[in-house]
C-alpha cells in the first residue's frame, strides 16, 4: 500500500463530503445518528467478535491489564455506544447559531456565526467507543472526519466504522463522510497532519508523547489538550482520612479509565 496516496485520496473524498455535510439540515443529520445507533445495535455479535481479535492480539502482544480494560467492550458497552448517538441526536443543532451580536461605532453590526469547521483529522488510542463518538459528534456539527484509531483496536474500529458507514448510506449521506484510516503503519499519520489543502484541524486524543508528536509535527491546527489538571480541595472540617480513602480509590480503583 502507498501510504502517502491512500491518506490523500482520503483527504480528497472527506473534503468532497464536506461540502454536503455542511448544508444538511438537523433532521437529516438527526436521522443519520439514529440510524447509527440502530445498526451497532443490530451489529453487537459481530462487534464483539471483532473485539475479542484485538483483545487476544492484546494479550499474545504482552498488554498491561488496564490497557486491555480500554480496548475491551461487550453487549452493554455497545449499547452506551448506540446512546451516546441518540444523545448527540438529541442535541441542539450548533450549525447557524449567531452570538455576540454588537454595533461598531460605524453602524455595522457584527457577531459570530457558527459555521463546520470542514474536515477534522482525530487520532487516538485503545478505546475503539471514540470512534462511535468523534464520528457522532463530527456528523452533528456538519463536518467530515478522518479517524485514525489506535492499532491495537484495529479489528474493532474496522467494524464499528463499517456499521457507520452502512448507517450514512442508508441515510442518503456520503459514506466517505467519516473515514477510517484502516493501516497501522504510523507513516499514516505523519500524512495525515501535513496535508493542510485536504484536513482543516487536527484533534490527537491519548498520551502525552502522541500530542507532543503531533504538535510537533503537525502542518494544520491542531486542537491539543496535553497536560491534565486534576486537583483535589479538601474542606477543612472534612474528614481528612476519609478524603484521602476516597481520592486514592478513585484513581486506583479502575486504572482502564484513566
Amino acid at each position: 500500500m502507498n501510504i502517502e496516496q491512500y491518506i490523500i485520496q482520503a483527504g480528497r473524498q472527506a473534503r468532497a463530503a464536506a461540502r454536503l455535510m455542511a448544508t444538511l439540515p438537523r433532521g437529516v443529520k438527526d436521522a443519520a445518528l439514529q440510524n447509527i445507533a440502530g445498526l451497532l445495535e443490530s451489529s453487537v455479535a459481530d462487534l464483539i467478535q471483532a473485539n475479542r481479535k484485538d483483545i487476544e492480539a492484546g494479550r499474545d502482544q504482552g498488554l498491561q491489564p488496564a490497557l486491555l480494560d480500554r480496548l475491551a467492550f461487550n453487549e452493554a458497552g455497545v449499547k452506551a455506544m448506540a446512546a451516546g448517538c441518540r444523545q448527540v441526536a438529541a442535541l441542539p443543532d450548533p450549525i447557524g447559531e449567531i452570538q455576540d451580536m454588537s454595533y461598531r461605532p460605524s453602524g455595522i453590526q457584527v457577531g459570530r456565526m457558527r459555521v463546520p469547521l470542514g474536515v477534522i483529522g482525530i487520532i487516538y488510542e485503545s478505546r475503539p467507543n471514540v470512534t462511535v463518538d468523534a464520528a457522532a459528534l463530527c456528523l452533528k456539527s456538519g463536518n467530515a472526519t478522518i479517524l485514525r484509531g489506535g492499532s491495537e483496536a484495529i479489528h474493532s474500529n474496522r467494524a464499528i466504522a463499517e456499521c457507520i458507514a452502512n448507517a450514512l448510506a442508508q441515510s442518503g449521506l456520503p459514506a466517505n463522510a467519516v473515514q477510517l484510516v484502516e493501516t497501522t503503519d504510523r507513516a499514516a499519520v505523519g500524512q495525515l497532519i501535513t496535508m493542510p489543502d485536504y484536513v482543516d484541524v487536527i484533534v490527537p486524543r491519548g498520551g502525552k508523547g502522541l500530542i507532543e508528536r503531533i504538535s510537533q509535527d503537525a502542518t494544520v491546527p491542531v486542537i491539543k489538550h496535553l497536560d491534565g489538571i486534576c486537583h483535589v480541595y479538601i474542606d477543612r472540617q472534612a474528614d481528612l482520612q476519609k478524603a484521602r480513602d476516597i481520592a486514592f480509590n478513585a484513581k486506583t480503583h479502575r486504572y482502564g479509565v484513566c
